[in-house]
């Protein structure tokens, strides 16, 4: 038997299997599983059709055995002698959005963030607002603005605060967020709850997530109704899915939490131990460690639909920003600078918010077992100038 070639130390070996969406030269998208650097077409492996589809949205709605039964048939596969017509180069591939996003919530689920924003843009007062600690406080995001991994992101317009009043003109202080994002799988009909427990049986895999945001149009709009305009112009999502079943090693308490209403309650309080890496015009400035994240993705869950709303097979909800206690495990560029206050250095240059041209990369890794590391594949997004004002 030939096993699928998986370099040494790879992190997407037969304990990840992360799920996406490409295409070969000439042919239409299809589903696949990333192994090693090479990519798995599932429809020609395991003789199955139903992969033959631009989207994972098949398979997310088939339930949580149908995920443990087509993981054990890719894990016989990539284990086995699969066709060499069902194996092919990663980088000779196009990688695609891997599944059709229906509705978008972000959370801000980090303390840490919270904290500092809160002493930024509230000095003198208490950081948190009083119901912080109460409920995973987040936003309804524009679920057509979500791209893969490798989309331009065009710099946003928007009214901006001027000395005299609002003015128009493309955002001065454009920014980064690094997160995660969780795939909805099984749906929840209208007028039902997901209880904690059942986290596992509705939600499918993770993917890295950038929440760009335009910190200037976010100022002068956000009261009193939140975020709008700047955070509806993008959003970056990787390409590949890391399914929960991949993160078994990964979970870990979370913070510490003060006593929760029932329906947040867990018998087991989890979060994951994921390490980002933030990379600005190729340097590292951050690694925001997931594993500090106050609020768990079963509560972000719960509460998302404890009054009633339903959920939908590649539905995708957000931790918000993870950022950690020290300098460099902050995950947005407000906080990294202090609004802009304290530049840090980036390639040479002292920097503050995101400029015309500039590429951000994020990458993050997870325990695995036997010592091994999940990947994420990477979230990337090249900024473009502001298309040209009205005359």
């Amino acid at each position: 038997m030939t096993p699928v070639p998986v370099p040494a130390g790879s992190p997407y070996g037969r304990d990840n299997l992360p799920y996406g969406v490409f295409s070969a030269p000439g042919r239409e998208p299809r589903v696949g599983v990333r192994v090693g650097d090479s990519v798995l077409d599932l429809a020609a492996a395991l003789g199955d059709d139903r992969f033959a589809q631009p989207s994972l949205g098949g398979l997310l709605a088939r339930g949580r055995a149908a995920w443990a039964e087509t993981r054990r048939r890719v894990r016989a596969v990539v284990d086995g002698d699969p066709p060499a017509y069902a194996v092919l180069p990663l980088d000779a591939v196009r990688l695609h959005l891997p599944f059709a996003v229906g509705d978008y919530v972000d959370f801000y689920c980090s303390e840490h963030h919270a904290t500092i924003l809160g002493r930024i843009l509230r000095p003198g007062q208490e950081p948190l607002p009083p119901n912080w600690k109460h409920l995973p406080v987040g936003y309804h995001g524009r679920s057509g603005t979500v791209v893969v991994s490798g989309t331009d992101v065009r710099r946003p317009c928007g009214q901006r605060r001027g000395d005299d009043g609002p003015v128009f003109g493309p955002s001065t202080r454009l920014d980064l967020e690094a997160e995660l994002g969780f795939v909805v799988g099984t749906g929840s009909p209208l007028g039902s709850r997901v209880r904690t427990g059942d986290f596992d049986d509705h939600v499918f895999g993770v993917v890295l997530l950038n929440d760009w945001s335009a910190r200037d149009i976010q100022a002068w709009e956000y009261v009193p109704l939140g975020p709008h305009l700047g955070k509806s112009f993008a959003t970056s999502v990787s390409a590949w899915v890391v399914p929960m079943a991949a993160l078994a090693e990964a979970r870990v308490p979370t913070p510490p939490q003060d006593e929760q209403l029932p329906y947040l309650a867990m018998d087991e309080p989890w979060g994951l131990d994921v390490e980002l890496r933030v990379v600005w015009n190729g340097e590292e400035v951050s690694r925001p460690p997931y594993r500090e994240t106050y609020w768990s993705p079963a509560q972000m869950l719960a509460h998302l639909t404890v009054a009633g709303a339903s959920t939908r097979p590649g539905d995708l909800f957000a931790s918000g920003t993870v950022s950690g206690p020290g300098t460099r495990e902050r995950g947005s560029l407000i906080e990294l600078t202090w609004d802009g206050a304290q530049p840090v250095q980036v390639a040479g240059e002292w920097r503050t918010f995101l400029e015309d041209g500039d590429e951000v990369v994020l990458t993050a890794t997870a325990p695995g077992p036997r010592g091994s590391r999940i990947g994420f594949g990477e979230c990337r997004g090249r900024i473009l100038p502001a298309l040209p004002l009205e005359p």
